[in-house]
C-alpha cells in the first residue's frame, strides 16, 4: 500500500527546524521566557554595543510599542538595564544585565544541546556537510 508522496526538502527542513525548536523551548522553559522574550534577550546580548530601543524593535522586526513591553518584562526580570542615551536624552539604550548574561548563556546551550539531540544520528560527516550546505544557504541571503 502506498503511504503517499515522500516529504520534499522544504518540508523536511521545516519539521526538523521545528524538532529543534520545539526541543529548545522545553530547555528554556525552566527560565520563564517567552519565546519573544528570549529572542530579545538573544539580540540585545549579542549586539557589539547598547541598543537602543529602536534599533532593537528594527532587528526584531517589530514596532517600538511592542519592543517596549518585552523590554518590560524583562527588566522586571532583571535580565536587562536600560539606561539614557548620553548622546541623545529623549533616547534609551538597552544592555543585558550579569544575570541577563548568564541566562543567555544558558539559552545558548539550550539550543545547542537541542540542536545535538536532532543531529545525533548523522554521522559526523554528515553534520559537517549539511553545516556546509546550510552555511553556504545562509552567505547566499547575505
Amino acid at each position: 500500500m502506498d503511504s503517499g508522496p515522500e516529504p520534499d526538502l522544504p518540508e523536511l527542513f521545516l519539521r526538523a527546524a521545528k524538532r529543534i525548536r520545539r526541543n529548545q523551548m522545553t530547555r528554556l522553559t525552566p527560565l520563564g521566557l517567552t519565546p519573544a522574550q528570549a529572542r530579545a534577550l538573544r539580540t540585545i546580548g549579542h549586539a557589539s554595543q547598547p541598543l537602543h530601543m529602536a534599533a532593537l524593535a528594527e532587528r526584531l522586526d517589530i514596532v517600538p510599542r511592542s519592543a517596549t513591553t518585552v523590554v518590560d518584562a524583562l527588566e522586571a526580570a532583571g535580565l536587562v538595564s536600560r539606561t539614557p542615551d548620553p548622546g541623545n536624552r529623549r533616547s534609551t539604550l538597552v544592555t543585558p544585565t550579569d544575570a541577563g548574561t548568564a541566562v543567555l548563556d544558558r539559552m545558548v546551550r539550550a539550543r545547542r544541546e537541542a540542536a545535538a539531540e536532532l543531529f545525533t544520528t548523522l554521522s559526523p560527516g554528515q553534520r559537517e556537510t549539511l553545516r556546509e550546505l546550510l552555511a553556504a544557504l545562509d552567505a547566499e541571503s547575505a
